[in-house]
């Protein structure tokens, strides 16, 4: 991650959501709770999506499908260059969109009005802070990272691109996160430890010490799956 890369700050604007699925629903619902709260001014234009998509559930929302990623990224489309997040789970797929979209449009940052943010905190394009997140101070965080709901990132941590902090996580600390990292709800991360690139911890591990990259850890301390 580039540290001075700054998140995109704007009055109204459009929005845009990639991803129809469970998490871009998730997203849509950030983005109007910080409208209501006044924290944001977003014109929500929709969910752009290549895949299929389940109608009915976004019929509820009253929220459209504008049509596929190149909806967002083609020359000349009526939508095109408008701010997004990419609400995707996979962090794989979210890696790829991001590089498909590259420069043709700008990445939002989604915040919602009950995470907690404190001084010397920033958050790079794309970053979304769900319900009752919590970053204290020196925190850094990288491209389309996803802070899910009741996520504890301490002082002094620093959060890689394409990473997915489930609901729950706790980083102490010191902590460093590699790029395209996954942490699943509840894990712990003690302090000063470092989470390799392409690493997974499992739901509810505890880590103790560093993980190489790509490794996969469960368990209490967290070890190696086998």
């Amino acid at each position: 991650m580039d540290h001075a890369e700054k998140a995109l700050v704007t009055d109204t604007t459009d929005l845009i959501i990639v991803g129809a699925g469970g998490h871009g629903r998730e997203a849509l619902s950030v983005a109007r709770r910080a409208v209501r709260a006044g924290e944001a001014d977003w014109n929500i234009l929709g969910f752009v999506d290549d895949g299929e998509v389940d109608a009915e559930p976004l019929e509820r929302l009253d929220a459209p499908v504008l049509g596929g990623l190149a909806t967002l990224t083609a020359p000349g489309s009526i939508h095109g260059g408008s701010p997004h997040v990419i609400a995707v789970g996979s962090i794989e797929a979210r890696r790829e969109i991001d590089a498909r979209i590259g420069a043709s449009a700008p990445a939002a940052v989604l915040v919602d009005p009950t995470a907690w943010i404190g001084e010397d905190v920033e958050l790079a394009p794309g970053v979304m802070l769900y319900p009752g997140s919590r970053c204290t101070t020196n925190v850094r965080i990288g491209r389309h990272t996803h802070v899910n709901c009741g996520v504890t990132i301490s002082h002094d941590c620093r959060v890689g691109d394409h990473v997915s902090l489930s609901p729950g996580v706790l980083l102490n600390g010191g902590v460093v996160v590699g790029n395209g990292a996954f942490l699943g709800s509840g894990a712990i991360v003690l302090p000063g430890c470092n989470i390799g690139e392409g690493a997974i911890v499992a739901a509810g591990a505890v880590v103790t010490s560093d993980v190489r990259p790509g490794l996969t850890l469960v368990g209490v301390p967290a070890r190696p799956a086998r």
